[in-house]
């Protein structure tokens, strides 16, 4: 694999940091500003607006630019918003630069993507997408445990800061390792043309799979700290060992997930989603035992991110006239289903169903997900582009070539 996908993890380790990094501060941010717990969460929502708005809205403004370009634009508008979030002086301000940090979020991904799958083969296309991914699962490892001991330890400023630090840290290494070439691998659609190619039934369905899928992980997720303590008996001061396992499953998944969908990708996202279904729907069981419920955490992150980069990167191959803005796209539907799965989680909850019936929401959103991947299926098989379910080149070399003779 090529070295200059160490660059891409590196920008998606810092932003994968601080998007979860926020979680664990609230207390401390709370009490520096004199605002209120849920005052401080909306920080949190903040910041997950800022991709959904970012993500299409960067991704088909930078439409005819040079991609490394836009990739190290993207870094520095990261560093600037978690510079500011470091320095700002209240509530208002820290939401202003929390909403300019997640900007970026979803375009880089999204263009990352169109780059990392156009420096290899069309057999290695999934994994090259993991493998960027691997910086978003490494943060939730070591990533976010470690900023929010920095926060615990030296101020919540002090993490902001950090993160600017690993976002200069990625400037450097994609400005060093992503090939000149990139410089021409602009699309040549345009704005009109990247937008046009959203019309598509298969890319929503592909975007709706999705959001049914990662609404499913977050309905359950978002709520795994008291099924943690209230019903698999742990002590809040274990919680956050028992959530970098989290971030351990979903390393292993993601890898695994890249590898087998570039043999299948349609039966890697099929076999990712009934997976989910049967961890989600095992979740109470599982989580009423101090031994058993560690294994869950690990399962839900494996099975959940075994289905992102065929997920992914089945939205590109419907839009592969505009792979960045729909790449870009899935990425504002992945914070659409951490809102949304949060929120459906949430209602089981005040429904009095109890401490575990979050993850059993989760199971029905998989199970909806399963069935907008199975409608997909059919449209693709009425058209006749089910092919052999292998990941087909977005950017192939001649298009490449191509593109060098129009420029």
């Amino acid at each position: 694999m090529p070295l200059a996908l160490l660059a891409l993890a590196v920008g998606a380790f810092g932003i994968g940091t601080t998007e979860f990094v926020m979680m664990g501060l609230l207390p401390d941010v709370a009490d520096d500003l004199n605002i209120s717990i849920p005052s401080a969460g909306h920080l949190v929502s903040a910041y997950a607006i800022g991709v959904v708005v970012g993500a299409p809205l960067l991704a088909a403004v930078t439409a005819r630019m040079a991609r490394r370009k836009v990739l190290i634009g993207l870094m520095v508008l990261f560093v600037v918003g978690n510079t500011l979030s470091a320095f700002a002086p209240d509530n208002t301000s820290l939401l202003a630069a929390r909403f300019l940090s997640g900007l970026p979020h979803g375009a880089f991904f999204g263009v990352g993507a169109v780059v990392a799958t156009g420096m290899v083969s069309a057999e290695r296309k999934a994994r090259a997408v993991s493998l960027m991914f691997l910086g978003l699962t490494v943060a939730n490892i070591a990533g976010v445990p470690a900023a929010t001991l920095i926060g615990q330890q030296l101020g919540w400023r002090a993490t902001f800061l950090g993160v600017s630090v690993i976002g200069l840290v990625a400037i450097a290494s994609l400005a060093l390792l992503l090939p000149r070439s990139t410089e021409h691998d602009s699309a040549a659609t345009g704005l009109r043309g990247e937008l046009a190619a959203l019309k598509s039934l298969p890319v929503w369905l592909a975007l709706g799979t999705t959001v049914a899928g990662f609404g499913a992980l977050f309905s359950a997720y978002s709520y795994i700290t008291p099924m943690l303590t209230d019903s698999a008996g742990y002590a809040d001061s274990s919680v956050t060992l028992l959530l970098a396992l989290f971030g351990v499953g979903a390393t292993a998944g993601n890898l695994l997930g890249g590898r087998l969908a570039d043999r299948s990708m349609r039966g890697t996202l099929f076999g990712g989603l009934v997976s989910l279904v049967a961890v989600l729907a095992l979740f109470p069981l599982m989580m009423g035992t101090a031994w058993s419920a560690p294994l869950a955490v690990v399962l839900l992150g494996a099975a959940a991110f075994m289905t992102s980069s065929p997920l992914l990167l089945m939205v590109m191959e419907k839009a592969s006239s505009a792979p960045s803005l729909a790449s870009s796209a899935n990425q504002a539907a992945f914070n659409l289903a951490n809102a949304g799965g949060a929120w459906i989680g949430g209602l089981t909850l005040a429904a009095g169903f109890g401490v575990t019936s979050p993850a059993l929401a989760g199971a029905a959103l998989a199970v909806l997900g399963l069935g907008v991947a199975a409608l997909a299926y059919g449209v693709d098989r009425k058209r006749g582009t089910t092919g052999s379910g292998r990941v087909v080149a977005t950017y192939t070399p001649q298009r490449r070539a191509e593109q060098a003779v129009h420029h």
